[in-house]
C-alpha cells in the first residue's frame, strides 16, 4: 500500500479544487464546524454567519458556515441580539465564529437595569 502524507494531500486538495471553506448550518458553537466544504467554481469566498442574543442567563446563537458566491458581509448589535456575516477568500480561513459581534454581556446587562427602572421606577 502507498501511504500520502497528510501535507501532500492537502496540498492536492487546495490546488485541484478553486477554494475549500469550512462548513456547518445552525451550530451552537465553532466546535460543530469541523467539516469540509470543497466549493464551485462559481463561489468566491467563505462565509461565517453568527446570529445571537439573550437577556440574563438566557442565551443561544447559531454559526454557519459554507461558500457563497457574493459576499453579503454586514453585521449588527443592539445588545440583546447581534448578528453579522464575516467572509474571507483563502484555504479554510472562516474559522473563527464572527466572534466581533457577539453580544455584549455589559450592554445587556444595562439595557435589562435600565427597563427594570423605567417599569418599576414609579413604585419604587
Amino acid at each position: 500500500y502507498f501511504l500520502i502524507p497528510f501535507h501532500v494531500l492537502l496540498a492536492v486538495l487546495w490546488c485541484s479544487f478553486s477554494l475549500v471553506c469550512w462548513a456547518c448550518d445552525g451550530a451552537e458553537s465553532n466546535w460543530g464546524c469541523w467539516r469540509w466544504q470543497f466549493c464551485s467554481s462559481d463561489d468566491n469566498y467563505c462565509a461565517t454567519t453568527y446570529i445571537g442574543g439573550g437577556i440574563g442567563q438566557y442565551s443561544s446563537q447559531s454559526i454557519s458556515k459554507g461558500c457563497v458566491p457574493v459576499c453579503p458581509q454586514a453585521g449588527i448589535n443592539i445588545g440583546i441580539a447581534a448578528a453579522s456575516v464575516k467572509c474571507c477568500s483563502s484555504f479554510l480561513c472562516n474559522i473563527s465564529g464572527a466572534s466581533s459581534v457577539q453580544a455584549n454581556h455589559l450592554v445587556l446587562a444595562a439595557g435589562i437595569l435600565a427597563s427594570f427602572l423605567y417599569l418599576f421606577g414609579q413604585r419604587l
